[in-house]
């Protein structure tokens, strides 16, 4: 891939988290930067920091992380690499889940807790305030309502600009606006997976941003024999196709597909500029059962 794919994230078009933060609707998720099984620093970590800033370079202007990817490398990874942030640039992070261990993810929503990794990710990312805190899930041992308190009491005190969701259903979502304004849902959703169709659906219709992570189904969707037949009729990749899929969707999808190498940033990024035709998504219809905009038949 040449220099010719500056900027190429501009053709994914446009949302406004928030109805003041305006991205470009390909973003990027900085996960699989960590080490091996999101645990510990990377085996080179200067290639981290090159795959993020060739992200900016392709008009890439929306950052997910989380405070327990590593846990907490990945936010010094991308202070390191992009600090100080350009005016445009949107870091999201996300906070509630704590490791143990490199295989436990296991949810932390006290208070105490949330009020922490807030001020933990403060540190790390070097801001004063967060752009998107995302509660990162609902600890089933905490009232929903003491959760969704805590972050709103943070906002309130300029701690976190705006607030979202992840790995939630469409009933947290309402009980959470009950108490605070939810502007993202970041949940698993992709063209194998879309249990989540229901909370894409309500998002769309409340405007909403969702962040669909594994977008590409940890790869699988780049082997498929029906998205490399439609990507070898558009001059594009299996992945390209995923992803031009989920762009088409819903206007409020921000798909984050995450990776290690340029190589495979720049393939991801250059899905912004393809539009899929009628013919293409008839053929996906037929493999996947999904309609664009109408959830699944």
């Amino acid at each position: 891939m040449t220099e010719k794919l500056a900027g190429v994230a501009h053709e994914s078009g446009t949302f406004t988290i928030g109805g003041d933060l305006e991205v470009h609707r390909l973003g990027f998720g900085a996960m699989r930067l960590c080490g091996e099984n999101v645990w510990g620093p990377p085996p080179d970590r200067e290639e981290a920091h090159r795959v993020l800033r060739r992200a900016l370079d392709l008009g890439i202007d929306f950052l997910d992380t989380a405070d327990s990817y590593g846990p907490y490398v990945d936010e010094e990874l991308i202070a390191e690499a992009l600090h100080p942030y350009p005016d445009s640039l949107v870091v999201a992070t996300k906070g509630g889940l704590v490791r143990p261990r490199p295989e436990a993810w296991d949810p932390k929503g006290t208070p105490e807790h949330l009020r922490e990794a807030c001020e933990g990710s403060l540190e790390r990312l070097r801001v004063e305030r967060i752009d998107l805190y995302q509660l990162h899930a609902l600890d089933p041992e905490v009232p929903p309502e003491d959760q969704f308190g805590t972050l709103k009491e943070l906002q309130e005190e300029g701690k976190i600009r705006h607030v979202g969701l992840s790995n939630v259903e469409v009933g947290d979502i309402r009980k959470a606006r009950e108490i605070l304004d939810v502007v993202t849902v970041q949940n698993r959703y992709n063209l194998q997976d879309r249990s989540s169709e229901a909370v894409v659906d309500y998002c769309t219709e409340n405007d909403i941003g969702f962040i669909p992570w594994f977008p590409l189904a940890t790869g699988d969707l780049a082997e498929d024999p029906v998205l490399s037949r439609i990507g070898k009729r558009r001059d594009s990749t299996a992945a390209q196709v995923a992803l031009a899929w989920l762009l088409a969707r819903s206007p409020v999808m921000l798909p984050i597909p995450g990776t290690s190498s340029v190589e495979h940033l720049e393939e991801n990024a250059a899905a912004a500029a393809l539009e899929l035709e009628e013919d293409d998504l008839r053929e996906l219809d037929s493999r996947f059962g999904v309609t664009v905009g109408g959830g699944t038949r």
